[in-house]
C-alpha cells in the first residue's frame, strides 16, 4: 500500500511523543489504544515479542500498566520521515514498581503510521523486556 502524505514532521512527533506516551504514562488504556490501528503489531525486536491487534496489544499494556506504579518516558531524540510516515525516537523510560525500585531502560522505537494512526510499532529495549 502506497503511503499517502497526512501528518506533518510536528504532527508525527506529537502522536509518538505526546498523544502515545503522554496516555501510556497516564495509564489512559482507550487513548494509548486510539493511537493504533485495529490489526496493528507492536514488536518488541529485542525479546522476540509480537503482539498482533488492539487485543493483544490491550492484554500488554494491561499488565504493563499493572506492574508499575509510575511510568514516565523521557528525553527522546527523533528522527522523522515525513515523506513516507515514519518515526523513530530514543528515549529514557523510568519505571517505578510498588516498592520503589526503579528500572531505567534506553529505548529506541520506530513506527509506521497510516491514516494518523500507528500500523507497525518496532521496540528495542536496553534491558528486559517489560512488554511481555
Amino acid at each position: 500500500m502506497q503511503y499517502e502524505p497526512g501528518l506533518s514532521r510536528a504532527e508525527l512527533i506529537e502522536l509518538a511523543t505526546k498523544t502515545y506516551f503522554g496516555n501510556v504514562d497516564a495509564k489512559n488504556m482507550d487513548a494509548a489504544l486510539d493511537c493504533f490501528h485495529d490489526g496493528a503489531l507492536f514488536c518488541v525486536q529485542t525479546a522476540f515479542t509480537r503482539h498482533s491487534g488492539k487485543d493483544e496489544i490491550r492484554r500488554m499494556f494491561e499488565d504493563f500498566f499493572g506492574a508499575y506504579e509510575t511510568i514516565v518516558h523521557r528525553d527522546f531524540t527523533c528522527t522523522v520521515d515525513e515523506a513516507n510516515g515514519r518515526i523513530a525516537a530514543s528515549f529514557v523510560a523510568e519505571l517505578t514498581d510498588a516498592d520503589g525500585g526503579v528500572t531505567l531502560l534506553n529505548n529506541t522505537n520506530f513506527w509506521r503510521v497510516l491514516n494518523g494512526k500507528f500500523q507497525e510499532v518496532y521496540v528495542y529495549m536496553s534491558g528486559a523486556n517489560v512488554l511481555v
